[in-house]
């Protein structure tokens, strides 16, 4: 029996025996391991008609299975954004450069109204809470809460709740090292430009460890793991160690191969604020980035 709704049509199962959700999926419905995942995250699977994304979600004999033919929502549509999981907490996105984070003036394209949309769209009756920012020419993943209680969560224990966030870059010039640490401190001049000093400034103490992947006579392919979150951190330490981010037009030298703000957050990990469990997220590093290399 299949039925039809604005998600695409559902395939129909009955659970025989107990198992946890993702290994009865796995051992009954075609397709492969990538694809049943993607289902279960994209919020593509029933249990007794409530939508379930909790992997280890336990069955018992009876229980009635839907699982979508597509495994995205449709509801969805963006050049900007794409969802990449989604539960009653929380909702985390992949963001193209050219969209701001938030709403900054009139009507400037922001990632919370489209998220707003979408919730009033799909009848959710939550609006989208900023959680961190990511900067308008910066791409990559970015998580958003879907209550105040979970954003407050998430902002007063963001460094105990994030254990892994990587960015890549690519820099100008070859880089001279494999791998380091940058810390120094940040200051906002009266222009909001962000610069740095060996010493106490009155601003935000700062650390960057740096890991170069690739690099060629012009350009370098880096990767950079965040120990603090500071405005601009990575592009000011980028400036810093004379290899700035391609692309930058504050802080950069005017190298430009991409056309683009060369900085794409690529893996963020944290505990759930809610249910504590470990979420991973990991993005493709752009090709355009890779094709220099």
């Amino acid at each position: 029996m299949k039925y039809v709704n604005h998600k695409g049509e559902y395939d129909h199962y009955v659970v025989e025996q107990e198992a946890p959700l993702l290994e009865w999926l796995l051992a009954h419905v075609k397709g492969s391991k990538t694809k049943i995942k993607a289902t279960l995250q994209g919020r593509g699977i029933r249990v007794n008609g409530k939508t379930v994304t909790q992997f280890d979600y336990p069955l018992t004999p009876g229980m009635k299975i839907g699982v979508s033919k597509t495994k995205r929502n449709d509801l969805f549509k963006s050049r900007y954004v794409k969802i990449v999981f989604e539960d009653q907490y929380l909702i985390v996105v992949e963001k193209n450069i050219g969209i701001l984070s938030m709403a900054a003036g009139h009507k400037s394209l922001n990632v919370k109204s489209v998220l707003d949309d979408y919730f009033r769209k799909s009848k959710q009756g939550c609006t989208a809470h900023v959680v961190h920012r990511l900067d308008r020419d910066t791409s990559g993943l970015m998580v958003y809460a879907k209550d105040m209680e979970t954003e407050q969560i998430l902002e007063h224990n963001w460094h105990d709740i994030v254990y892994d966030r990587r960015y890549v870059a690519v820099v100008s010039g070859e880089m001279e090292d494999d791998g380091g640490t940058i810390a120094n401190w940040l200051k906002d001049n009266a222009a909001y430009v962000t610069y740095s000093s060996p010493v106490d400034n009155g601003g935000k103490y700062a650390v960057t460890h740096f890991h170069t992947l690739n690099r060629t006579t012009e350009h370098s392919l880096v990767e950079f793991s965040l120990e603090t979150g500071r405005k601009n951190q990575i592009r000011v330490h980028c400036a810093d160690m004379g290899h700035p981010v391609c692309g930058d037009v504050k802080y950069g030298n005017g190298d430009d191969p991409l056309h683009r703000l060369c900085l794409h957050a690529y893996m963020l990990c944290f505990y759930h604020p809610v249910t504590h469990e470990r979420m991973e997220f990991q993005t493709m590093i752009p090709s355009a980035f890779k094709s220099l290399f």
